[in-house]
């Protein structure tokens, strides 16, 4: 028969490893977490300096135009910090770019439809107004969708390209 003393030290025991397992399972999640932010982080802070070289604006200018300290944009570039959506926004205005630009970068917004190269020159160029960018966005993701929809209805069709031996009416 056990003693109290021994009964009360096995429960201790026992509880020890459930308390040990669980802060196990609990650091296990808190470092994957942290890794996906990181990664998050990592990828809106290369864009935002890529955008700021492109842009020729230096830290100092883009970090007072979006109302944000120099060693916070700094650690936003760097990944080490997760901006919220209304600096996001500063700082795209900073840059002259779409807010929208950003929080899909940050994974806040879902990823537009169609090539990303194709996307990243429609936002880049210069040419083009805020306005005018959105439109042909809209208008590029609206044929993405369609042609997708047209390839999935016809599985077995395969692209075709003209004969050059046949003559055009």
């Amino acid at each position: 028969m056990q003693t109290p003393t021994e009964f009360v030290r096995e429960q201790v025991t026992t509880v020890r490893e459930k308390v040990d397992q669980l802060a196990g399972s609990v650091a296990e999640t808190v470092a994957a977490e942290t890794s996906k932010v990181t990664a998050t982080g990592s990828q809106v802070g290369d864009f935002i300096r890529e955008q700021r070289s492109a842009a020729r604006v230096s830290l100092r200018e883009l970090a007072r135009t979006a109302g944000v300290s120099n060693p916070y944009l700094s650690q936003v570039e760097r990944g080490l910090r997760k901006p919220s959506a209304e600096i996001l926004a500063a700082i795209a205005k900073g840059l002259q770019i779409s807010a929208e630009t950003l929080y899909e970068q940050a994974g806040i917004l879902d990823r537009r439809a169609g090539n990303p190269d194709t996307v990243a020159a429609i936002r880049a160029d210069e040419a083009l107004s805020e306005r005018h960018r959105a439109v042909l966005l809209e208008l590029y993701e609206t044929y993405v969708r369609e042609h997708a929809a047209l390839r999935a209805a016809r599985p077995d069709d395969k692209p075709t390209t003209p004969d050059p031996t046949e003559e055009s009416a």
